[in-house]
């Protein structure tokens, strides 16, 4: 008995048209709730659903739980509902002609291309629609004629000689080593210190002259003037190094062999003090306080061979070209002559150019004039395009300047009095400095590179004497 009646409740539970227990009321029994009591419908069962016809039915106009007057029709032509645009109320064949016409070229008036190809002339220096930026192949095209430009520089110009690049040498700002130069004299005009080429720095100190070996550091007293007032006023060393030319206050010329340190001659032509020297293979000329200058031929006797009278007060430098052509005095006449070179004979000698330009005294140095009122000495390098210069008041300093560019490249400070004198070691590498701070001071500031260092140093030895056995 118990199994049929659990398979009536399960056909019961299969038909969909019994009425489910305990479920919410279904929406005509809330409308009727709602709308009042009232007779049911006809033909509806309050626990079936009703048999609606969809042919009777309607679509409702309003969607439930929404307020509005807008009434959704049902679409009127097939496939209206899949958005598809009308394309035979479009402008087709307008659409195609705007298209095609983006691609060409805009038509432009000749007044409005004339005036944008003479902008780019101005410009550009060219015609930009007439040449191309980027080639990938074929030739360049050629400049027009008379056409300059300005970058050509850039990439025809020759490498940047050394001077000229930044400076890469290391150059100390503090002197090698300081020397004491007691009772140095305070006097502009007067050329006291000079090295020669075996390494000996020759100082005139009062009345006594002192050789100092760079090597060894020996010091050697090479001569005393026999009586105290005459002093020494001029050293300078023949090319070769073993003979000293002296000159002193009282108007002589002495020549000294170091290697016997002994005096060869005592030349006298002046009648005032000899303020400077300068060799020229075996002639000797000096510069007086009275203006002249005077040629000294060592050979011979009879040394005295000719006179140049070219300023009108102290000759204070005198300097032999490298050649050997042409000698340059100053003088404090603020004059610079450059005589060429004589052979002797008498007559009358006229400078081959003299320069008026400078408003102090001037001294000469390596070949080429150079003053100004606060410039004691000038030095050129041989190792480098540059020159030093020795300085007065305020600074009394020595500065490193570039050659032709004329830009410092460094200053060097340490004395305390103006600088007298300036002369450079054999080598190039080293200067001397003398000031009236009774010092002397060496300067390593044109260091040379070892291998050109070993090659002038080579050239060098191979050079002998002219005069070494001579002069009598």
């Amino acid at each position: 008995m118990a199994q049929f009646l659990f398979e009536a409740d399960l056909h019961g539970l299969l038909k969909l048209d019994t009425p489910i227990p305990n479920a919410p009321p279904a929406r005509w029994q809330r409308k009727a709730k709602e709308s009042g009591p009232g007779p049911s419908p006809v033909g509806v069962s309050p626990m079936k659903p009703a048999n609606r016809s969809h042919s009777s039915s309607k679509t409702p106009s309003k969607t439930p739980g929404k307020s509005g007057s807008k009434v959704q029709n049902t679409p009127t032509k097939a496939g209206g509902d899949r958005y598809i645009p009308n394309r035979s109320t479009m402008q087709m064949e307008m659409a195609n002609f705007l298209l095609t016409k983006e691609n060409e070229p805009a038509e432009e008036s000749p007044t409005k291309k004339d005036q944008q190809k003479a902008w780019a002339v101005n410009l550009n220096g060219f015609d930009v629609e007439e040449s191309k930026i980027l080639r990938l192949s074929g030739k360049p095209q050629n400049a027009p004629e008379g056409y300059q430009n300005n970058l050509k520089v850039l990439y025809s110009q020759k490498m940047t000689p050394g001077s000229s690049r930044k400076n890469s040498r290391y150059i100390p700002s503090m002197p090698d080593r300081i020397l004491d130069a007691p009772e140095i004299r305070n006097d502009y005009y007067l050329n006291l210190i000079d090295w020669s080429s075996q390494n000996f720095l020759a100082v005139a100190l009062d009345n006594s002259v002192y050789l100092w070996n760079h090597a060894s550091g020996e010091i050697i007293q090479l001569l005393q003037m026999e009586h105290p007032d005459v002093y020494i006023s001029s050293v300078s060393w023949i090319k070769e190094g073993n003979y000293l030319a002296v000159g002193t206050s009282s108007a002589e010329v002495q020549l000294w062999d170091i290697q016997q340190q002994k005096r060869l001659r005592n030349m006298t032509s002046h009648c005032a003090r000899v303020g400077t020297l300068s060799w020229n293979s075996y002639i000797l000329s000096s510069g007086a306080r009275t203006g002249h200058i005077h040629h000294h031929d060592v050979r011979v006797a009879e040394h005295h061979v000719a006179t140049l009278a070219g300023h009108t007060q102290e000759v204070c430098g005198l300097k032999w070209s490298l050649d050997g052509r042409y000698l340059a005095s100053g003088g404090n006449d603020n004059l610079v002559n450059v005589w060429p070179c004589t052979q002797g004979g008498g007559g009358d000698f006229a400078p081959v150019q003299t320069f008026t330009q400078h408003q102090g005294a001037v001294k000469v140095s390596t070949g080429l004039p150079w003053a100004d009122i606060y410039v004691c000495s000038i030095l050129w390098s041989t190792n480098y395009k540059e020159f030093i210069s020795g300085h007065g008041f305020a600074q009394n300093q020595l500065v490193l300047w570039k050659y032709p560019t004329m830009t410092k490249v460094a200053e060097l400070q340490g004395h305390t009095a103006r600088i007298l004198n300036l002369t450079m070691s054999p080598d190039g590498t080293t200067v001397a400095s003398a000031a009236a701070d009774e010092t002397l001071r060496l300067w390593r500031c044109f260091e040379m590179d070892p291998i050109k260092k070993k090659e002038k140093e080579k050239a060098n030895s191979a050079k002998s004497s002219i005069i070494h056995q001579s002069i009598r």
